[in-house]
């Protein structure tokens, strides 16, 4: 969500939910109010409250087309919404906070086998993704064409956990500026200074300053698309 926020360059104003903190603040009454699925991202715009990283995304591109993160021929559409959900869907609930934490919390699972769960999912999630950019004629600079599309914002996102696990065995397939089409994905990961702090929140001052729930964009405004910020929590856009 964030990712695309900034590719359509939309001022917003996020707020921090820390997803470790006092057992993890996304479980709290008033966010789980906001989001019953007490999960993030979640965008709140124009007294809208909406969820869902994909469904957010493509909400973006029908209230402010311009510029524009789908393709304009259905066929395109399609493949940029299932190389986006092969991450989305396939990859990432794999091994997202809450499964990592039921592995461990409920069937005390040892971090090495948990991270070689990750490891494993994230390898066959993006052997698929270069063989589907590999061989398609649309792949361009991004995985589809030369301007960046849903599909990018996912596998820009998926790519700094990708880039967490490098050791050990099993090593994942790097969606990095040797793969045709990811060199584009990789340039999305690139975020203003600052490292992801390890305790649940990745810090990242917004435009205003403050890190966490996405208050939704205005109409102009926002950083620029390479330089993206990477703490994962709510926003809210306002006009």
């Amino acid at each position: 969500m964030r990712i695309g926020l900034n590719l359509k360059q939309l001022a917003h104003r996020i707020t921090p939910v820390h997803l470790v903190r006092d057992g993890g603040q996304q479980h709290s009454e008033a966010y789980a109010a906001l989001n019953p699925q007490e999960l993030v991202p979640t965008l709140r715009h124009d007294g809208q409250v909406l969820h869902q990283s994909m469904a957010i995304l493509e909400y973006l591109d029908e209230v402010f087309p311009l510029p524009a993160l789908l393709p304009d021929d259905a066929p395109g559409r399609a493949r940029v919404r299932a190389l986006a959900q092969l991450v989305a869907c396939d990859i990432h609930p794999l091994n997202n906070l809450r499964v990592m934490q039921f592995f461990s919390d409920t069937w005390s699972v040892p971090q090495p086998e948990r991270d070689d769960w990750t490891r494993h999912w994230m390898r066959v999630g993006f052997e698929a993704m270069e063989r589907l950019l590999v061989e398609s004629v649309d792949t361009g600079r991004f995985c589809h064409g030369d301007s960046p599309t849903p599909a990018d914002c996912c596998t820009g996102a998926a790519a700094l956990q990708r880039a967490s696990l490098q050791h050990g065995p099993g090593r994942v397939p790097d969606p990095g500026p040797d793969r045709r089409g990811l060199s584009g994905a990789a340039g999305l990961r690139r975020g203003p200074p600052g490292k992801p702090d390890r305790r649940g929140v990745n810090r990242h001052a917004s435009t205003d300053g403050r890190c966490g729930v996405v208050h939704a964009p205005t109409n102009g405004g926002g950083l620029p698309w390479d330089r993206l910020g990477r703490c994962g929590n709510t926003g809210d856009r306002t006009r």
